[in-house]
């Protein structure tokens, strides 16, 4: 019996090997290994290894993937229409998640621009670009918007404008037929009259930085939970409607109770706190 034992637990690996998918022994085979309670946690410890090294190196993989694989870009995400990087601390902040070929974006355009000019400089308003996957020519524009920005950041609105006045171009359906290559010449050919110098700014597309800046501005989106285009957040707090376009009064709604509030924490501040905060302000 030992004899038999021995032979069988020689060749485990070949009978039984590393997988959890495969059948388990015949019970007359288990009867006899059972008998060698070694052979019995050899067997167990092997299971167990076969089960759970595959979701070890799955765990691995993920883990270096979101570690090495994400990266934290070196600015905050997004282009100021209004306002820019400082002091936050006395002014409402609006992120808006815009995607240039979504009909939506383009109607939540004008009204925010109307606001930007009621409250400014109060309001800092900075627009991100997201492409919406089921707009197929997005992503596309939107790295536009980010070669636009890089060559001459005063043009990368008028582009905006012009893409959502001339979206309809790049829909889905119009461009079927298009090569992806005719479809960025043609958005060249678009963005000539906001940016100029037709070959740079083609040649922007080659430049893996303004691929990896468009993809920034999603994966910025998503991890922001945005799901959708136009998305708003106030002072960092996601707006209801997320999809929607929201009109002027909305808007005056939103801002001037905020900026009430701030004007009103101000003036009821005491003078000693002032005095500290003052102090406490310097390097």
């Amino acid at each position: 019996r030992q004899r038999v034992t021995l032979g069988f637990t020689d060749h485990l690996s070949d009978r039984f090997p590393l997988s959890c998918s495969r059948s388990p022994p015949s019970p007359s085979s288990l009867i006899v290994l059972l008998s060698d309670w070694g052979a019995r946690d050899r067997l167990m410890a092997h299971s167990a290894a076969a089960c759970f090294l595959p979701l070890l190196f799955t765990a691995l993989f993920l883990l270096s993937s979101c570690s090495f694989g994400s990266g934290i870009p070196t600015r905050y995400d997004g282009f100021y229409y209004s306002g820019e990087v400082g002091d936050w601390k006395d002014v409402i902040v609006v992120d808006a998640f815009l995607d240039p070929l979504c009909p939506d974006s383009r109607d939540a355009w004008p009204p925010l621009k109307q606001v930007v000019r009621l409250y400014s400089p109060r309001l800092v308003v900075i627009v991100h670009p997201f492409p919406l996957p089921y707009h197929n020519n997005a992503f596309v524009a939107c790295r536009a918007l980010h070669i636009a920005n890089k060559l001459n950041a005063s043009s990368t609105f008028p582009l905006l404008e012009l893409f959502f006045k001339y979206q309809e171009r790049y829909y889905n359906g119009p461009t079927k037929s298009m090569s992806r290559s005719a479809i960025i010449d043609d958005m060249a050919k678009l963005a000539n009259g906001a940016v100029g110098n037709f070959s740079e700014f083609l040649s922007g597309f080659e430049d893996w930085k303004t691929d990896m800046a468009a993809r920034t501005s999603f994966k910025y989106g998503c991890t922001r939970g945005v799901a959708g285009a136009p998305f708003f957040f106030v002072n960092g707090f996601l707006l209801p409607d997320a999809g929607s376009a929201l009109d002027l009064e909305t808007w005056k709604s939103i801002i001037g109770p905020l900026l009430k509030n701030q004007r009103e924490q101000i003036s009821v501040q005491p003078e000693e706190s002032r005095r500290i905060e003052f102090e406490t302000d310097g390097p």
